[in-house]
């Protein structure tokens, strides 16, 4: 089978398709925190020798941190004389306590940023083959920027959550806790005077970050709008050129760029002044201990080395807590992230189950009074009844919009039909699994779609296993292979920016050698020669016809030389046939098939 990962023509069809910009929506609060939790602990549960290694060594350097000052205060105390002791000892032990502190640190850096990446990359894995099995129908309504980002941008954000945000949040509870207990035991008149430092802290971390995180959020919406105005203008400049509209695009680039630049003003502002307030806090905190400390060490009710210890242990505590108040809105965010990501995954799969498609070298085509739409009560296809005898081609013209392609992604199973049957040698397409079905369908679309990658390797893409010796007779029978030879390297001329490289026409009969070396029972051909010159279309039609001897063809096309020699002509008109027959007969009718011709070759005008 010859499967198009391309954007489906049946987009034109279906209203409310979601807008370009909405790739850029804001990343909200989730609304089901408990259970997106539950199924991110899930991933953890997966890898939990790493997360009991990295929460071993996140306790072992918590606790080497609370320690370290009590040593520290120790050895002021000897110092002071006012302690017995070894000095020499205690400021070795301290400094053990200190590396081994340092050094847990960087495991625990090392530790979690593996953890994100296997998580990460797990996630990334199950989310892409989630896409190989969502329905077209789910790609063909949603936004395909909408479902990039949350590959990307949502799944990013859970990879920093992981490798930074939660061991900031476990390391920093604990030594919340801990300092809190110690602060208690050496003094708990001067630890309580110290805690009211915290009430400041929580207040201003709270207006502070409000303010980050709201002009944060416009900032990166401004600038996935501005990056989307830069992509729009290098991929149509030419559009924007033969317009003359480079002032008008640079002054709605000015107007976006200064939105952008006072929300980043504004953002690095309360960013900024976060650190000096939280500083300015801590030496209040430090004044309160100084003062009270002094006034209790000359009471005798405390040394000069625990006021040291204080010192370093009110540091400690103010700085988890500022760092718990960061963490909390990056959780958000990448609790958001993940039930985004969740969403696809919940999907329902695409139904591929059914039996085989029958083993015949035939492949009679029947739609018997079908009926389609994408929206409830808005009908694409009405009563649609039409057979295609094997090995004929069948031509389906009309007006845009009348049902042509919406046929094509019926047969392809791409939508199934709302009533009404489709056999294939007299097999309800129904019965038939979806993988069979395109397996003995080809399909070349107007829009052709070819991959980074060698021209072989794209030519293999509808058959793994052919041969060389296939490979060559299909460009061949294509009228590809003096093309192909005329290439840099050949076969092994690597296609870039899915074929930018070569021309239009040149990737149009490509596509159509693709689909020769698939060998398939049916074969269709959707505006195959829509977006070439008069010789290149000469080119196409030669192979076209090479292509589809001994074939059932179905082709749609607005050009009507393309399809002079079609067996049968079906003519469409909101969603019905209106006429059907060959093409002298349908001249010979006057009707609307004569009308679209005389249109085209006579210069009627409509």
């Amino acid at each position: 089978m010859q499967q198009e990962n391309n954007k489906n023509v049946a987009e034109r069809n279906i209203p409310g398709m979601m807008s370009r910009g909405q790739r850029f929506a804001e990343v909200q609060h989730a609304e089901n925190i408990k259970g997106t939790l539950k199924r991110v602990f899930s991933y953890f549960v997966k890898e939990k020798v790493m997360v009991f290694g990295m929460l071993a060594v996140v306790i072992f350097g918590t606790l080497c941190g609370i320690v370290a000052p009590g040593i520290q205060s120790n050895a002021i105390d000897i110092i002071a004389k006012s302690r017995t002791g070894s000095l020499g000892a205690t400021l070795l032990l301290m400094s053990a306590v200190y590396l081994i502190y340092s050094g847990s640190q960087l495991l625990q850096g090392l530790i979690s940023a593996r953890l994100s990446q296997r998580i990460v990359s797990r996630m990334r894995e199950e989310f892409f083959g989630k896409l190989m099995d969502l329905p077209v129908k789910y790609l063909d309504t949603n936004s395909h920027g909408d479902v990039m980002s949350r590959m990307t941008n949502d799944i990013e954000n859970i990879s920093t959550t992981v490798s930074q945000s939660l061991p900031s949040l476990f390391s920093g509870t604990l030594t919340i806790i801990g300092t809190v207990a110690i602060m208690l035991w050496y003094c708990w008149q001067l630890a309580l005077l110290s805690f009211a430092t915290v009430f400041l802290t929580v207040l201003a971390t709270k207006i502070l970050s409000k303010n980050v995180r709201k002009y944060s959020r416009r900032r990166q919406s401004l600038l996935g709008q501005l990056n989307g105005t830069v992509e729009e203008m290098i991929a149509g400049f030419h559009t924007v050129a033969a317009y003359n509209h480079q002032d008008i695009t640079a002054k709605d680039f000015c107007s976006t760029s200064d939105s952008l630049t006072k929300a980043g003003i504004k953002t690095d502002i309360f960013s900024g002044v976060m650190g000096p307030v939280m500083n300015c806090i801590s030496n209040i905190g430090f004044v309160i201990i100084a003062a009270f400390g002094g006034y209790f060490s000359v009471n005798g009710l405390i040394s000069v080395g625990v006021i040291s210890a204080f010192i370093v242990y009110a540091k400690q505590f103010s700085r988890p807590i500022n760092e718990i108040a960061q963490v909390y809105g990056q959780l958000q965010t990448a609790i958001a992230g993940a039930e985004r990501v969740f969403i696809i995954l919940d999907e329902e799969n695409e139904n591929k189950s059914g039996e085989p498609m029958h083993d015949a070298k035939s492949a009679e085509i029947v739609f018997k009074n079908v009926d389609f739409s994408y929206i409830s009560g808005q009908k694409v296809l009405q009563d649609f009844t039409i057979t295609v005898p094997s090995g004929k081609k069948v031509a389906l013209v009309g007006a845009t919009g009348s049902g042509k392609t919406t046929v094509v992604n019926l047969l392809m199973r791409f939508y199934d039909i709302d009533s009404g049957d489709i056999y294939i040698n007299n097999q309800n397409l129904r019965d038939i699994s979806r993988d069979e079905i395109r397996k003995n369908i080809a399909i070349v679309l107007q829009d052709t779609v070819l991959f980074s990658d060698t021209v072989e390797n794209n030519l293999k893409y509808g058959k793994d296993d052919t041969t060389p010796e296939e490979i060559e007779k299909a460009a061949e029978m294509s009228r590809c292979k003096e093309m192909i030879g005329a290439l840099p390297h050949g076969y092994d001329t690597v296609l870039t920016g899915s074929g930018e490289n070569i021309s239009g026409g040149q990737r149009q009969l490509l596509a159509i050698a693709r689909a020769f070396v698939a060998d398939p029972k049916i074969l269709i051909l959707d505006e195959a020669t829509s977006n070439v010159d008069t010789r290149t279309e000469k080119a196409i039609q030669d192979a076209m016809h090479s292509v589809m001897q001994n074939r059932t063809g179905i082709i749609i096309a607005h050009r009507l030389s393309t399809i002079r020699d079609a067996d049968i002509i079906v003519v469409m008109d909101k969603g019905r046939i209106a006429e059907t027959g060959n093409h002298d007969e349908l001249i010979s009718q006057k009707g609307k098939y004569y009308d679209l011709y005389m249109t085209q070759y006579a210069g009627i005008e409509t």
